[in-house]
């Protein structure tokens, strides 16, 4: 039953905040077992990509629809500079840097972004997808090779 909890504990993390919270958290409870913290993390975030995608797709559906009926034009759109760096990494690198840098944000915010530039869903869950999957290995990797480093640090 433990177990159990520590697993739904990783996943729930891991469909919100894979980074900042899942894979560390992953790494932490299940006590550097590659296999378990792969599988978890991944389909965590996996899952939360295709949840999102779908819910953003519906929700930019429903947005438009309600600016149809209600007749409301298009205001003048005000750039900020946040809204600026996601035009460049999409200019820049497309689908390719919106799926590098989504575990790093969030991924309810990525799949959103993904799912406004780019409106084939195949496509975006698979590439969001794969940046999962290299971020999970990535940081389990790097976590594993540098926590003698960092616990010597702290002590």
């Amino acid at each position: 039953m433990d177990d159990f909890l520590k697993i739904i504990t990783v996943f729930v993390a891991c469909i919100f905040f894979f980074v900042k919270l899942g894979v560390p958290s992953a790494i932490i409870l299940f006590k550097h077992n590659f296999i378990k913290v792969i599988l978890v993390t991944c389909s965590g975030g996996i899952t939360g990509i295709v949840l999102f995608t779908f819910l953003s797709a519906s929700f930019l559906k429903w947005r438009h629809n309600y600016k149809l009926k209600r007749n409301k034009n298009h205001k003048k759109v005000i750039f900020s500079k946040s809204t600026r760096r996601i035009i460049k990494i999409k200019n820049r690198f497309g689908l390719v840097g919106i799926a590098f840098i989504t575990p790093i944000i969030s991924t309810p915010i990525g799949s959103f972004i993904a799912e406004k530039f780019y409106k084939d869903k195949k496509i975006v869950i698979l590439y969001l997808s794969v940046s999962v999957i290299f971020w999970s290995i990535a940081l389990y990797f790097l976590f594993y090779f540098f926590e003698g480093t960092l616990s010597g640090w702290l002590i």
